[in-house]
């Protein structure tokens, strides 16, 4: 399976990682309100509502193919409580620093119905690769069997496929 790369622009063998450059709240802000109270970076995002703040942060999700070699990989955001992401940002530059966090699910995945809010794990990994994301196996929701389960390398390539002709996910 062949696709051309969205950030180099050059074609791949391998298969692309699934990411979206933001979290699905700031993607339903308005322009104006994401230069009002958004900010986005390539690992954070800040909301800042009247009454409340959401903060999020770009992690990895690597989804099990139960009969190929490589697996599936997502690039999703989760959110984080405030004590959370300030010892994330805090440590963002520490390549030793290693946590976890309790977060939610912040990306919808387009082969399920919504996977938003899902309750996750959040491991920071050294090297200052992005934090892994692991979805409460006790969570009931199809992403979450899946995910535990494993998926086919049809249904992996139809993923891909799907997204190519999609505009939400970028892939790398």
């Amino acid at each position: 399976m062949r696709y051309k790369c969205s950030c180099c622009g050059k074609e791949h063998d391998e298969w692309p990682t699934l990411a979206w450059y933001s979290p699905n709240a700031y993607d339903e802000l308005t322009n104006e309100e994401k230069k009002e109270i958004g900010q986005l970076s390539n690992d954070f995002c800040v909301i800042t509502h009247p009454d409340q703040t959401d903060r999020f942060i770009r992690c990895t999700l690597t989804q099990k193919v139960i009969d190929h070699c490589q697996n599936l990989e997502y690039g999703i955001w989760v959110s984080l409580s405030e004590e959370s992401f300030q010892d994330y940002a805090d440590n963002f530059h520490n390549e030793n620093h290693l946590t976890q966090y309790f977060g939610w699910f912040c990306t919808n995945i387009p082969d399920y119905k919504k996977t938003l809010n899902i309750p996750t794990t959040v491991k920071t990994r050294t090297g200052n690769l992005r934090p892994e994301v692991i979805p409460n196996q006790e969570f009931n929701h199809p992403f979450v069997k899946d995910y535990f389960n494993g998926i086919t390398k049809e249904e992996a390539e139809r993923r891909i496929k799907n997204a190519l002709n999609d505009t939400a996910p970028i892939l790398k």
